[in-house]
């Protein structure tokens, strides 16, 4: 029941107070929301992936070996068959010596005209040796090695005497002459490396 005032009329019912909407957040509650947690949680799945990208990467790259060698024998062989001298080239050097590269200018010499073989070596301690073999005395891979090389005495490799030089950058220079032909072994690697080199030397069996 309700009840009634002085004037008889009935009292309004009471209405229940409605429910205030929470405030909004400040900025500070913002901020402190993005703390440095939240950042690290929110970045955890990018960090993941690269992670993933960098381990399969370096799982691929593992076996493999960045230097790219090269079979010499074609070249040595097509030297070998149009040269007017017999040709001699580096043969069975131990294991650690990889070619990496071989040219020779036989395509292109008429002929009677000279020839000349280059081919490139990674020596075991990864420096670098060079073989050059050739009948023109103004080859220009020639007077490259010898102009302004100072002679620095002898050495007996492989049964035969070899003139050491120092060249122009101070790299030891072995070379040996026979008739018009100038054999020469040079690079960054030590004395040792290019003397197991140039006592390798041998005359070149044409197939």
């Amino acid at each position: 029941m309700t009840s009634s005032g002085p004037s008889g009329q009935q009292a309004p019912e009471q209405q229940p107070a409605q429910e205030q909407p929470p405030p909004a957040p400040t900025a500070v509650e913002r901020a402190n929301r993005m703390s440095a947690a939240n950042m690290i949680r929110s970045l955890a799945p990018l960090v993941l992936i690269c992670l993933l990208v960098v381990g399969w990467i370096a799982f691929r790259q593992s076996g493999t070996d960045p230097v790219r060698t090269v079979d010499p024998g074609s070249s040595v062989q097509f030297a070998a068959s149009r040269a007017d001298y017999e040709l001699e080239a580096p043969a069975g050097l131990p294991d650690g010596y990889r070619p990496t590269s071989a040219r020779t200018d036989a395509g292109e010499a008429a002929e009677g005209a000279p020839v000349t073989l280059e081919i490139g070596y990674l020596t075991p301690s990864d420096e670098y040796a060079g073989f050059l073999t050739t009948d023109d005395p103004r080859a220009d891979e020639l007077t490259a090695v010898l102009d302004d090389a100072t002679e620095d005495g002898t050495v007996d490799l492989g049964g035969r005497t070899w003139t050491r030089l120092t060249s122009e950058r101070g790299e030891t220079v072995l070379t040996l002459e026979d008739g018009e032909v100038t054999t020469v072994v040079t690079g960054s690697a030590d004395d040792d490396e290019l003397e197991t080199v140039a006592g390798s030397v041998a005359p070149v069996v044409v197939r």
